[in-house]
């Protein structure tokens, strides 16, 4: 039997950020899955705006922009015929406190790849072939059986095991939510070689649709295409062959021919949310948790940041640096997250379905400023302790450090499994001195030296202040610089 602090079922995306986040806190982890190898399908296809600044938290931003394109053309058809060409976000320019203005085409096992890489790097290898059968768990911990009769127990498990959880079904958790009766997708990654790299194709005609969506560094497309249906109205099973005729009726170019199928699925709307995301000593995360349309691109995102928001939760009540119900605060900030997305994915997808009747209407009919997440925030959470943006997204700024004359952008000085405390003005200087001496390993305390005023602006102060950033950056408390001693209570009695 061996025994970890956490215990992760499931090895996508969000079982990987999350098992991330712990390993580089120092926290012992395991993370199974009960799959032989790794997914060789695209499957999720983009980062979006927030999940790419916490890959650059965890350490993997540059590697993952390096292999993904930013700005993707959308091109549009209509009976073959080119109509329209859309870029995404295409009019926004980086600023001071946003610095990505694109979402990242990249596909769900590169990603994955990127998070095993990093993971190993901090020391933890995904256990393949890892079936948990089954789980118990009381007051001092949790005992995993898998498969093969082996045992595993752990201080805490997360389900990370995918829409068809069995963790959450163990757990006996509701789904409640609906699921549309037939498959409304057909989808796969093929070769489609002689059509233009450069583009996101997307033919929508009055009888169907297709598009094709390209990956740099591959020879491959991800293709999404309306089900064909038989003579008696029953739906046929994806092949290349029926993937051939798709292209052939929307495309209408001749010459191309679709070959090397590496991944063929089928693909219906769910729209579920479990009704709670802890039980004791057992979470719950993505889609185990909730699933959605894919309009927006947000299934995986969502994950990522359910993943980046119980990490360090968890990781601080593990070391013990917070009491357990810091734990409590997930499901508090994380349920009202994926229900606000389970809405507003399902308008996306009634805005697709009726944009796509229009020549030169495609997928961005279901992207608005939501999709980036940018914007979630949990101003309702408990941990939202005071000031005008507490519980919202920490915004990035660059400026220099007072102490030693660096150049330095905020996002790097909160990267890492710590509180950020930033004094703003000589009047915070005692309280980072005495935060920084009372918790040396949960608080890292920064002097900003403002000098183009970007900082000051992004966090709406004009004097002297301080201002404490969690660990998955969001702010938790705005002040004036003679209140250290609140922010210092405040720590001394995390989820205590």
């Amino acid at each position: 039997m061996t025994a970890t602090d956490v215990l992760i079922v499931g090895a996508g995306p969000t079982g990987l950020t999350l098992a991330c986040t712990l390993a580089r806190a120092g926290v012992s982890v395991r993370i199974l899955d009960k799959s032989p190898g790794h997914h060789p399908g695209s499957r999720g296809k983009g980062l979006n705006h927030r999940s790419r600044e916490i890959f650059d938290d965890l350490g993997i931003g540059e590697r993952v922009t390096a292999a993904g394109t930013e700005h993707t053309v959308l091109r549009k058809y209509r009976a073959g015929v080119q109509v329209a060409d859309h870029v995404t976000f295409g009019e926004r320019t980086p600023t001071p406190d946003v610095p990505y203005t694109s979402s990242l085409l990249i596909e769900q096992w590169r990603i994955e790849g990127f998070l095993r890489d990093r993971l190993a790097e901090l020391g933890v290898q995904v256990e393949l072939g890892c079936e948990v059968t089954e789980f118990t768990q009381d007051a001092d911990g949790v005992t995993a059986t898998l498969a093969d009769g082996r045992r595993i127990e752990a201080g805490r498990l997360v389900g990370c095991d995918g829409g068809r959880s069995f963790v959450r079904k163990a757990l006996g958790v509701g789904f409640e939510g609906e699921t549309e009766a037939e498959e409304c997708m057909i989808i796969g990654d093929v070769r489609a070689d002689g059509l233009d790299r450069g583009y996101w194709h997307q033919w929508f005609d009055g009888d169907g649709g297709l598009m094709l969506c390209p990956f740099p560094g591959s020879d491959h497309w991800q293709l999404q295409g309306m089900p064909e249906r038989d003579a008696q109205g029953k739906l046929v099973e994806p092949t290349l062959e029926v993937f051939q005729r798709l292209f052939d009726r929307h495309a209408r170019i001749p010459g191309v021919q679709l070959a090397d199928p590496t991944w063929v699925s089928t693909y219906r709307i769910n729209v579920r949310m479990a009704d709670r995301f802890r039980v004791g000593r057992v979470f719950l995360a993505g889609d185990a948790a909730h699933v959605h349309s894919i309009a927006g691109g947000l299934g995986m995102n969502t994950g990522i940041q359910d993943a980046f928001n119980l990490g360090w939760k968890l990781a601080l009540t593990v070391n013990g640096q917070a009491g357990d119900g810091l734990l409590d605060t997930y499901e508090e900030e994380r349920l009202p997250v994926a229900a606000w997305t389970l809405n507003i994915t399902t308008e996306g997808m009634r805005r697709v379905r009726e944009g796509i009747r229009e020549a030169g209407v495609g997928t961005e009919a279901g992207v608005t400023a939501d999709v980036t997440t940018l914007s979630v925030g949990y101003p309702w959470s408990s941990l939202a302790w005071g000031g005008p943006q507490a519980g919202e997204r920490a915004p990035d700024a660059p400026c220099r450090d007072a102490a030693s004359g660096k150049t330095v952008r905020l996002f790097e000085v909160f990267a890492g499994p710590h509180f950020t405390l930033l004094g703003f003005g000589a009047g915070s200087e005692a309280a980072l001195a005495e935060a920084g001496e009372r918790f040396p390993g949960l608080v890292r305390t920064f002097l900003v030296d403002d000098h183009e005023g970007h900082a000051r602006t992004a966090y709406g102060l004009d004097g002297d202040g301080l201002v404490l950033v969690r660990p998955d950056n969001h702010i938790a408390l705005t002040t004036a610089a003679d209140r250290g001693a609140e922010i210092t209570a405040r720590l001394a009695q995390l989820g205590r």
